[in-house]
């Protein structure tokens, strides 16, 4: 695995159940995500676009094949390490947001840090930064039901930000927004990947796939084809 790849897959393969009745989600994934690279996933409902992501992120364990990010086999990590890997170098963005309701903008970015062990107050200080990052400093002490859609999603992109996560796994990000505040998210989602991050961005809007560097399309289970940097352009990205 180079310096560069933040994320490889390796023959990934998903079930469920056994026997004639086995579903399967994917079969013999191989992808990789180099550092400074969006990609995005299309590919039609059932195609197996969200079970990549939860397998690339550490959520599910696949039948078969390998997971390495930032250098680190998963299936050679102990629920204690995986944890601390997802915690340190991965962020996740979902349609819903998953914001926690109790808690101010400030205390949903730095939450991830303080159950890291960071102190409080070094925390805070991080959380700051990332909603600066996303043009919120001056909501950091709203609740989420204080906030937009639009606003809620920026505080999910700080929270999957904070901390210097280098892989960022973004679902349907903007499935819930207007396409004016879809199009910020993914301006924000850009911002943070030509930072120097790593990014998956899952979809099944061309549009919004135009923002990737490259595209990979998805039918049941399997990589069909995949579009480089010539064709997205040829998209006409934003």
């Amino acid at each position: 695995m180079s310096d560069q790849q933040l994320l490889r897959l390796d023959g990934v393969s998903m079930h469920y159940g056994v026997g004639a009745t086995a579903v399967v989600a994917l079969a013999g994934i191989d992808l990789t995500v180099d550092r400074g690279e969006l990609v995005a996933i299309m590919g039609a409902s059932g195609s197996g676009k969200s079970t990549l992501l939860t397998i690339a992120g550490g959520l599910t364990k696949p039948t078969g094949g390998e997971v390495i990010v930032d250098g680190r086999w998963l299936s050679e990590l102990d629920p204690r390490q995986l944890a601390a890997l997802r915690r340190r170098t991965l962020g996740f963005v979902f349609q819903d947001f998953n914001l926690v309701p109790a808690l101010t903008a400030l205390e949903n970015v730095s939450l991830p840090l303080e159950l890291d062990g960071w102190k409080s107050s070094r925390a805070r200080r991080a959380a700051r930064d990332a909603l600066a990052v996303v043009d919120l400093a001056d909501r950091a002490s709203h609740y989420p039901d204080d906030l937009s859609g639009g606003q809620q999603q920026r505080v999910a992109i700080a929270r999957a930000v904070v901390g210097g996560r280098s892989l960022i796994l973004a679902d349907e990000p903007t499935g819930a927004l207007d396409s004016t505040t879809g199009e910020l998210v993914l301006r924000m989602l850009r911002h943070r990947v030509d930072a120097g991050a790593g990014g998956i961005l899952v979809t099944h809007d061309p549009r919004h796939a135009a923002w990737a560097d490259r595209i990979v399309f998805l039918r049941d289970g399997r990589i069909v084809g995949s579009s480089e940097s010539e064709t997205v352009d040829a998209l006409a990205r934003p």
